[in-house]
C-alpha cells in the first residue's frame, strides 16, 4: 500500500508562485512515474505534470514554461514549483504515483488563485 500526502496549497495572488509538495510513503518502488493532476470545480481531472523514476518529464500544454516538477527519490518526494500562477490554475491539486499497474493518489491540496 502507498500512501500520499500533498502540502503547500494555499491562496495566491495572480502572477504569484507556490510550491506543492508530495510525501510517499509505505510500498514504493524504486520504478514508477510520480506526478500531478488537478481539478477544478465542475471539471474533470486533468493532467499537471509527471516524471518518471528515471527522469522522463511530462506537462501539459497550459502549464509548459510556468510550471516545474521534480522528485527527491531519498526523500519519497514529488515537487511542483508554480510561478506565473493564473486564476486558471484555481484547482485542487493531486498527487499520483502509478506503480506495478497501479494508481495511488493523495486527497489534494487546494490552490486558489485570485486576480
Amino acid at each position: 500500500q502507498v500512501q500520499l500526502v500533498e502540502s503547500g496549497g494555499g491562496l495566491v495572488q495572480a502572477g504569484g508562485s507556490l510550491r506543492l509538495s508530495c510525501v510517499a510513503s509505505g510500498s514504493i518502488s524504486s520504478i514508477n512515474v510520480m506526478g500531478w493532476h488537478r481539478q477544478a470545480p465542475g471539471n474533470k481531472r486533468d493532467l499537471v505534470a509527471t516524471i518518471s523514476s528515471g527522469g522522463t518529464i511530462n506537462y501539459a500544454d497550459s502549464v509548459k514554461g510556468r510550471f516545474t516538477i521534480s522528485r527527491d527519490n531519498g526523500k519519497k518526494t514529488v515537487y511542483l514549483q508554480m510561478n506565473s500562477l493564473k486564476s486558471e490554475d484555481t484547482a485542487v491539486y493531486y498527487c499520483r504515483v502509478f506503480q506495478n499497474g497501479f494508481n495511488y493518489w493523495g486527497k489534494g491540496t487546494l490552490v486558489t488563485v485570485s486576480s
